[in-house]
């Protein structure tokens, strides 16, 4: 007899629990699991609990009942759904304990979303006053505190929610994969390779010939080396839209931020599909084709809300998108020269970092990204998530950033001398990230997730703002949007840290999850103050990095 388990979906009145039950119900039917049973709110208080009321005593007896059931038929091999508000942590976790395979599922939703949904006015009533007792307005909902899966019903189409269970599922061994069938994508593992080994064979370019910007030219390059993959080219109009929508390709595979080709308004008109371009930098240089499949026009405010969370101009990613032209083109690339970024001597393409961690004997390896000199607070996060893995690939980018950030060669001298002194070579790898850029906050912490994956690394650091800029985002919101996705999805596992700080009673650095003492004792460490004492002339305190850095520092702004 096949193993039974039970979905459980919480959330608040009008989230979408029993349309997402019917989703998962429908899928799994189509895979041939015919033991399936949904358990609905509705239907279960007309013959199992129409003798209860809505007290909390009731609320607690009524979850007890539906569990009791949902016991019974995991344990006989059937999947079950139950679709219920329970509110109560209490009532869940009991079902928890009683029931096989169980996996909590919550369907987190704005309130404002939820009155706009509400077809029987419930909410605007209990919000007026009208009505009492009403869950999530004057009757508490406790909030799930360690739900396998997170769906955002609010930003999330049914069927992007739907495909995140069924992944998680089989990530688990509770169903068998069905990737074809059920549009579901895997994380690639195998490397794309654009480099043209033998140009002589490729097409002659018979179109427009188009400049790459800087930027550009790098993103070229990571496409044409693997470190983009499973991108074999700039995005077409049907992958590009599904990208800004739901941070998928349209196959279902995650990616997170567009990566597309602006061309100039005076060669629109002049691009047809089949045509190849040459793509040539600013020193005149071809350094890839491209085989076009569409050129389309985007609509770039739209494009900066859904990857920036914000159409401001005073964002640095905002403000380099809105400069572009609006018309792009998509297309399949061949890499005919590297980019000139790459010829750093701690340049390492995807291919070679794999090689390295093989021979290495890493099996597990932690990244972590940077775009700050060193500090004593990254120290902390590295060697901390050292003592989990066999190895530790630190990777800086090197690409372009905004105005004010401290140059790369700063950035790598600083790295280059701590690792020399404090860190064990055979368990440590300097490489550079030949990227630009985005500020893109969540999105971009997927984004670098992503490549890191692609380096061979199994987990990456989440800290706190990772990859934001200003107030734009809210201080863990790039740790939270991995809980938009099942593990498997993207192949790689974030570690989530706390904002970590010198304790000036502890004489050490911590984060709130290891020190106990005030916020008046924690000396908070960044790379923007950092910034601000350097340019102020003003010396490096211990609590913030090592003499050794606050000296590479000092001479550089001297300099």
């Amino acid at each position: 007899m096949p193993d039974g388990f039970v979905l459980w979906f919480t959330g608040l009145s009008a989230s979408g629990k029993t349309t997402l039950a019917k989703a998962v119900e429908k899928e799994l039917i189509d895979r041939k699991i015919h033991n399936v049973q949904r358990l609905d709110g509705d239907i279960v208080r007309q013959d199992l609990t129409r003798d209860l009321g809505f007290s909390k005593a009731d609320r607690d007896e009524n979850i007890r009942r539906i569990t009791f059931v949902a016991e019974l038929l995991s344990n006989n091999g059937v999947a079950t759904m139950c679709s219920f508000i329970s509110p109560y942590r209490n009532a869940r976790a009991n079902a928890r304990a009683r029931c096989r395979n169980f996996v909590e599922i919550y369907l987190e939703c704005p309130i404002d979303t939820l009155v706009e949904r509400d077809p029987k006015g419930l909410y605007k009533k209990a919000l007026a006053g009208e009505i009492t007792g009403f869950t999530g307005v004057d009757d508490p909902y406790e909030v799930p505190e360690s739900p396998e899966i997170v769906v955002h019903t609010g930003d999330e189409c049914v069927e992007e929610s739907t495909r995140k269970i069924l992944s998680y599922l089989e990530t688990c061994g509770l169903i068998g994969g069905s990737e074809e069938r059920a549009g579901i994508t895997s994380a690639p593992t195998d490397l794309v390779d654009r480099i043209a080994t033998h140009p002589e064979n490729l097409p002659d370019p018979n179109g427009p010939a188009v400049i790459l910007s800087t930027a550009q030219l790098c993103e070229l390059d990571a496409i044409g080396c693997g470190l983009y993959s499973p991108l074999t080219g700039f995005l077409t109009e049907v992958d590009y839209r599904h990208v800004v929508d739901s941070m998928r390709l349209s196959d279902g595979t995650v990616w997170a931020v567009p990566v597309v080709l602006p061309v100039g308004e005076e060669l629109v008109g002049q691009i047809e599909h089949g045509m190849v371009l040459a793509l040539r930098g600013e020193d005149g240089e071809t350094y890839g084709l491209l085989e076009v499949k569409d050129a389309y026009v985007r609509d770039r405010e739209v494009e900066a809300a859904a990857v920036y969370g914000t159409t401001d101009r005073d964002h640095p990613g905002v403000a380099r998108l809105l400069e572009e032209p609006e018309t792009v083109v998509g297309g399949d690339i061949h890499l005919l020269r590297r980019a000139p970024i790459t010829d750093h001597p701690h340049n390492l393409d995807p291919a070679r970092t794999r090689r390295t961690f093989a021979a290495r004997g890493w099996k597990t390896v932690v990244a972590f990204q940077t775009r700050n000199p060193i500090h004593r607070a990254h120290e902390y996060l590295q060697k901390c998530a050292l003592e989990m893995v066999d190895g530790l690939f630190i990777n800086p980018l090197i690409g372009e950033t905004k105005a004010g950030d401290i140059p790369p060669e700063v950035r790598m001298a600083c790295y280059e001398t701590l690792l020399s002194a404090y860190y064990p070579d055979d368990r440590t790898l300097l490489g550079t990230f030949p990227i630009p850029m985005r500020y893109a906050g969540p999105r971009e912490a997927i984004h670098h997730a992503i490549c890191r994956r692609n380096y061979g690394c199994t987990h990456i650091i989440i800290g706190r703002d990772h990859a934001g800029v200003g107030d734009y985002y809210g201080t863990y919101e790039a740790q939270e949007v991995f809980d938009r996705f099942a593990p498997a999805e993207i192949g790689i596992v974030p570690l989530k840290f706390e904002h970590a700080f010198f304790c000036t009673k502890c004489e050490q650095m911590a984060s709130s999850k290891t020190c106990p003492h005030g916020k008046e004792d924690h000396v908070f460490l960044s790379g923007t103050k950092v910034r601000q004492l350097l340019s102020e002339g003003e010396d490096l305190p211990g609590e913030f990095t090592r003499p050794e850095v606050a000296d590479v520092l000092r001479k550089a702004y001297a300099q």
